[in-house]
């Protein structure tokens, strides 16, 4: 058998935060039967003196295990750990009925850096998929298992995997002042290395991602009126958009970062304006005497839904981003608001009212099926993830609101708790 690791080079963006939060604690709490069996052998780390302060193969094993399409084989039923090829016995892994099998070692390298090596086979050809070697070093460590999750679950499924993403997201509590304190955090996928980029004593909404993932857009409502502000992660430097009397809200960013779709009601009703990022110009989208808001834009940067009461109820509209006139896209249910786009721009997901509950579905924008896929009361702010296999969203947990996600065909469930507090508002970050 020939052994062949590439090389990757692991680039961890310098992002600068306030101090570490509590990490969101995920539990899964719906699985897929037909889930593919693989085993994730610890890493070899013999070399590294002091050893590690993570645990690589628990990382990609627990990354793995919460896309719902993977069952990691538990360690104490592994018959053996090996670190190299020449160690596996493939017979071995076939009678526990194991499709694949994930190896490693980390060794170190000069000036302080280790190297992680990682082999991934197919048992039953007995056949190296992939190999790779990426250089690291112990505070980037959780990066490089989520790089190593994201490359398994690319060769095994054929889509990019989302481990190395972020998320933001809102949380409030109750402030040592007895005053409430509202945040946004940016935490990775797993919810864990979560920090704040921004504190304030009055309500964070809406944040919105740069294309880049570079910047946040969020609304602020500091000096008792709604601001827009743009927030650069990697200096934590914000700018402030001109805050018009009324309604300034709901920002959303155009592909090509070059522009933000939102809210404004300075001429009378709130419609859907462009601010362009380079010319810091408006130009207004729709003009209605109802109201619009929540735009969210096509993957290809041509069209832009938003909600609408416009008919009498909350629906899902469509209008050119060149402007012209808006076309209703929802008509089942009497209401359906908060949508975005799934990544291939083929569905939308948003809030979809059953019953008096408040449900996340999707839209099937060619056929119009409407596919429920929560079984809440409050669901709300639903985020795809950037390879549209997962829904983000927000929900309630008796008294308490917390996030969850759902994939996007409702066969998997997991919940995302703080210790402390309440979040909402989660926002999906783009590929890096």
């Amino acid at each position: 058998m020939q052994k062949m690791i590439k090389t990757v080079l692991f680039l961890s963006a310098f992002v600068t935060f306030s101090a570490m939060s509590e990490a969101l604690r995920i539990e899964i709490t719906q699985g897929v039967s037909s889930a593919q069996p693989i085993v994730i052998v610890p890493f070899s780390s013999e070399q590294v003196i002091g050893g590690l302060p993570v645990d690589i193969a628990q990382i990609v094993s627990d990354d793995l295990a919460r896309s719902g399409r993977f069952k990691p084989l538990p360690r104490t039923d592994m018959l053996n750990k090996p670190s190299s090829a020449e160690q596996v016995n493939f017979r071995n892994w076939q009678s526990l009925g194991q499709d694949n099998l994930v190896i490693g070692r980390v060794t170190p390298t000069a000036n302080g850096m280790l190297t992680v090596q990682f082999q991934l086979f197919d048992v039953y050809k007995g056949e190296q998929l992939t190999g790779f070697s990426i250089p690291a070093n112990t505070a980037n460590l959780r990066g490089v298992a989520h790089r190593i999750s994201d490359l398994i679950y690319e060769n095994l499924t054929g889509q990019q995997g989302a481990f190395s993403t972020r998320m933001a997201y809102v949380t409030s509590m109750m402030g040592a002042n007895g005053k409430q304190e509202y945040k946004i955090q940016v935490a990775d996928a797993d919810g864990y290395g979560a920090k704040t980029i921004v504190t304030s004593t009055e309500p964070l909404m809406s944040p919105s991602w740069s294309p880049r993932g570079d910047k946040i857009s969020y609304v602020s409502y500091e000096g008792l009126r709604s601001s827009i502000y743009t927030q650069t992660l990697r200096t934590g430097q914000r700018e402030k958009l001109r805050s018009f009397k009324g309604i300034n809200g709901a920002p959303s960013w155009s592909p090509d970062g070059s522009q933000l779709a939102l809210t404004l009601s300075k001429d009378g009703s709130a419609d859907i304006y462009i601010y362009n990022v380079i010319t810091r110009s408006f130009r207004r989208l729709t003009r209605s005497y109802a109201i619009d808001t929540e735009p969210d834009w096509s993957p290809d940067g041509r069209h832009i839904i938003f909600t609408s009461d416009r008919g009498g109820k909350p629906q899902i509209y469509r209008i050119s981003a060149s402007g012209g006139q808006a076309a209703r896209v929802t008509f089942e249910g009497s209401y359906n608001a908060r949508a975005s786009y799934s990544p291939d721009g083929k569905y939308i997901v948003m809030v979809h009212r059953v019953n008096g509950q408040y449900r996340i579905a999707t839209l099937d924008l060619k056929s119009g099926f409407t596919n429920i896929l929560t079984n809440g009361s409050l669901d709300e702010s639903p985020s795809y993830a950037p390879n549209g296999s997962m829904i983000l969203y927000s929900t309630n947990d008796g008294l308490k609101s917390i996030l969850a996600a759902v994939s996007s065909d409702g066969k998997v469930r997991q919940k995302l708790r703080l210790q402390e507090g309440e979040v909402r508002e989660p926002a999906w970050s783009p590929f890096k």
